[in-house]
């Protein structure tokens, strides 16, 4: 999931990206395989994309009939430009010129209309933008979405739009020590024993460890963290399974960790 967000079959910005259409991934039938993989990493309790704008995951799901995209979420730079003097046109004569000056662009996105008003700019722009992200995208978009059907998951995002939003959708939620120190469950020996205490005092290096990645330039992250001990940079939208756990180990000095079973093992070391 992290790796499919920076290939082509996705464009824009980090925070908000939309589908995008590649003839030779269109060939290969890519974008089926991308929603497909998508799809068996949701059901199985895996992550989501998680990059996706708000506006095409709407769209995407049926809860808006067409794309309310800003001109800045358009990728090409010389494209936004364009919109962008469209949009700010002054005077009718301004729009005329603009409308002539990029009449192949217009006519390519069939929006090359009569120019009564200035007001006749808005829809231009607004079907530009409409072309854009939906109309020359429809087979790549239908062949994601048939991906996204896999094990019927396309029907359960139509059902529960809201629920899904967090596999799919950009969030700026940062992970925090004490999210990740709640997460595991640590495996103690019985109290009172002398690995029991032991073991509460790694349990302590552990936690001041955890808030010295947050908080120090140590060029590690939390994210770094979860990556070692599950195989995932991010805590998914659904419970993690297995439950993370942490044991403890002395034949190494080093941390060790199973990511098929979520187990961090933390050497015993007396400082």
């Amino acid at each position: 999931m992290d790796a499919i967000k920076n290939r082509r079959f996705f464009e824009g910005r980090e925070d908000g990206k939309y589908l995008s259409f590649d003839s030779k991934a269109a060939d290969g039938d890519e974008y089926f395989h991308v929603g497909r993989m998508v799809a068996m990493s949701i059901v199985h309790g895996g992550p989501g994309p998680r990059c996706f704008s708000e506006n095409f995951y709407h769209y995407l799901v049926g809860k808006v009939k067409t794309i309310e995209a800003p001109i800045a979420d358009i990728p090409d730079p010389e494209l936004r430009n364009v919109l962008l003097e469209i949009k700010n046109a002054t005077t009718l004569e301004e729009l005329l010129e603009l409308a002539d000056k990029h009449a192949s662009m217009l006519q390519t996105a069939g929006c090359y209309r009569c120019l009564r008003t200035l007001e006749d700019k808005e829809q231009v722009v607004n079907d530009y933008i409409q072309w854009y992200f939906t109309y020359r995208n429809h087979v790549s978009f239908q062949r994601f979405k048939d991906g996204l059907a896999t094990l019927n998951l396309f029907n359960a995002l139509e059902q529960h739009p809201s629920l899904f939003l967090p596999y799919l959708v950009y969030s700026t939620e940062d992970l925090k020590a004490e999210t990740l120190e709640a997460l595991f469950r640590p495996q103690m020996s019985p109290t009172g024993s002398s690995n029991r205490q032991e073991e509460e005092r790694v349990l302590g290096y552990w936690l001041d460890y955890l808030i010295a990645v947050k908080e120090e330039a140590s060029g590690l992250s939390l994210q770094d963290v979860l990556m070692f001990a599950t195989g995932l940079k991010e805590i998914p939208a659904a419970k993690l399974t297995p439950q993370p756990q942490l044991t403890f180990q002395k034949h190494s000095r080093f941390p060790e960790a199973n990511v098929c079973s979520n187990t961090l093992k933390l050497p015993i070391l007396p400082s």
